[in-house]
């Protein structure tokens, strides 16, 4: 069970005196091992997938006081992030992306998130070096 859910109620961002709209973490280039995909042969292989996640937080606390409680913890985000990709298989990689954003919104204080998904062996036509989704999900007052 990761560490980092959903986020079960709406929460408002702080919004300090210091606070910063353009204050992120990110993590770049977290590889997990998954089985999704629209083709029989690639949930039964399985593939490498790389995520990208900038969280948008509040660190002005954090940056004053120096304490970790104040942002997140990016080492337990990377392996829930991880998680989600080796977890139950989707079809498509935009549905992945949202179950890694759910996943950063429900880490504290992250009131933006933007995820993007890589997918480097994707059955192609043609030759592409990658194959990327990215979206951005906000955690809203009509939340549950």
């Amino acid at each position: 069970m990761s560490a980092y859910a959903p986020h079960p109620t709406a929460v408002a961002p702080s919004r300090g005196p210091d606070a910063v709209p353009g204050d992120s973490v990110s993590l770049r280039g977290l590889v997990g091992y998954g089985h999704h995909g629209v083709f029989g042969f690639e949930r039964e292989q399985g593939q490498r997938f790389v995520v990208d996640v900038v969280c948008r937080l509040d660190l002005s606390r954090a940056a004053r006081t120096d304490d970790l409680h104040h942002t997140i913890d990016y080492g337990v985000l990377a392996q829930a992030v991880v998680a989600d990709i080796e977890r139950d298989p989707l079809d498509l990689i935009e549905a992945l992306a949202h179950r890694i954003a759910a996943t950063c919104l429900g880490a504290g204080p992250v009131h933006t998130v933007e995820v993007t998904v890589h997918k480097p062996q994707a059955p192609m036509p043609v030759e592409v070096a990658d194959v990327a989704v990215t979206l951005t999900r906000r955690r809203s007052d009509d939340q549950p």
